[in-house]
């Protein structure tokens, strides 16, 4: 049986380039949520000079619009957001420092080139599966856009985070991969 990877955010090159599709690893550390109304919003802060709520680099963000909290609790239910959703604006993120995402889904050609382009790595989260993955988170806090409600950006430190690499700074895609797989047979 293979050891348990844990990974911590800032992510170096060194580590995206570690990543190969198909890898499960766990993250520990610091990420960030943000949703497509978010992602439009940053996008917008960039092209104005403004600054941005957390430093990219090396930083993940966690395609997600968390449950509100129960009592005792940091997070409510926390399940990944389809990807596909955020392309449009992913492509400049990345470019801005941006190297690592999750989320569910498929990624278009220009993510993926971008990913390639710069370093950077698509985790896929585990969908239907909310609420196990708000039990790895261990804080969080609303960081920019409170008026977003479920969609505010949202700093959340987290205690193994399971996620599989879905798109690698290679180009490879975990989900290609496994439906040539599945076609073969």
């Amino acid at each position: 049986m293979d050891e348990k990877r844990i990974i911590t955010p800032p992510f170096t090159d060194e580590v995206i380039k570690s990543l190969h599709a198909g890898d499960m690893v766990y993250i520990t550390g610091t990420i960030y949520t943000a949703r497509d109304a978010a992602h439009l919003r940053l996008v917008e802060m960039l092209e104005k000079g403004e600054k941005m709520p957390f430093d990219f680099e090396g930083q993940a963000v966690y395609y997600a619009g968390p449950c509100p909290a129960k009592p005792g609790q940091a997070i409510g239910s926390v399940g990944p957001t389809t990807a596909g959703r955020m392309d449009p604006y992913s492509p400049r993120l990345i470019a801005e420092g941006l190297r690592v995402m999750i989320g569910k889904g498929l990624r278009s050609d220009e993510v993926v080139e971008s990913l390639k382009k710069y370093t950077g790595v698509f985790f896929a989260a585990i969908g239907g599966a909310a609420a196990l993955m708000g039990q790895a988170v261990k804080e969080a806090e609303v960081i920019a856009f409170p008026e977003l409600g479920t969609e505010a950006v949202r700093k959340l430190r987290v205690e193994n985070l399971p996620v599989i690499v879905a798109v690698d700074c290679h180009g490879k895609d975990a989900y290609a991969k496994g439906r040539c797989e599945y076609e073969t047979k």
